[in-house]
């Protein structure tokens, strides 16, 4: 490919797919800069090996599937969890989210439930295809979806009584 070429794709893909990537890496590791991270070697993993897709929706897939993957990797490094403690955390203000909003709730689950309801309901996957995508057994997604469901309801619910 030519270097032109390659700029093209290079910002057709970063235009088309960053802001997907961020919120799905961001939905794990509650991280803006993690999620870039995550964000950037998407992109430089597609760049470097390019693939031949069947169709946009095989892009997608794939980049969604390759960035859950990341994440996946970055939540279970040792680096991660032994890099900073809490209070040190806690004095780096994190970025402010709309108070009461749905999404701050979602934000609230667990990770294996938020990823899940974010796929779900933002970007309007259907459980089969997010199963396909996380690597999981659509009845596990299936699940996740109920009890994330149930844990959201619980969480509006007690906002409103405050």
């Amino acid at each position: 490919m030519s270097d032109a070429l390659d700029r093209g794709e290079a910002e057709r893909l970063v235009n088309s797919y960053s802001d997907l990537i961020l919120r799905l890496s961001y939905t794990y590791l509650k991280s803006t800069h993690d999620a870039q991270d995550i964000c950037q070697t998407v992109f430089l993993k597609l760049l470097q090996k390019p693939r031949d897709f069947a169709s946009p929706e095989h892009e997608k897939a794939w980049i969604i599937r390759t960035a859950a993957n990341l994440c996946k990797d970055q939540l279970k490094s040792g680096w991660r969890r032994a890099t900073v403690t809490l209070e040190a955390a806690a004095a780096v203000p994190a970025p402010a989210e709309e108070e009461g909003s749905l999404l701050s709730a979602v934000n609230l689950l667990p990770p294996k439930y938020r990823a899940v309801i974010y796929l779900y309901y933002y970007e309007g996957y259907a459980a089969k295809e997010i199963a396909e995508l996380l690597g999981e057994r659509p009845a596990t997604v299936s699940t996740r979806l109920s009890r994330g469901r149930q844990q959201l309801r619980t969480l509006l619910e007690s906002e409103e009584l405050t």
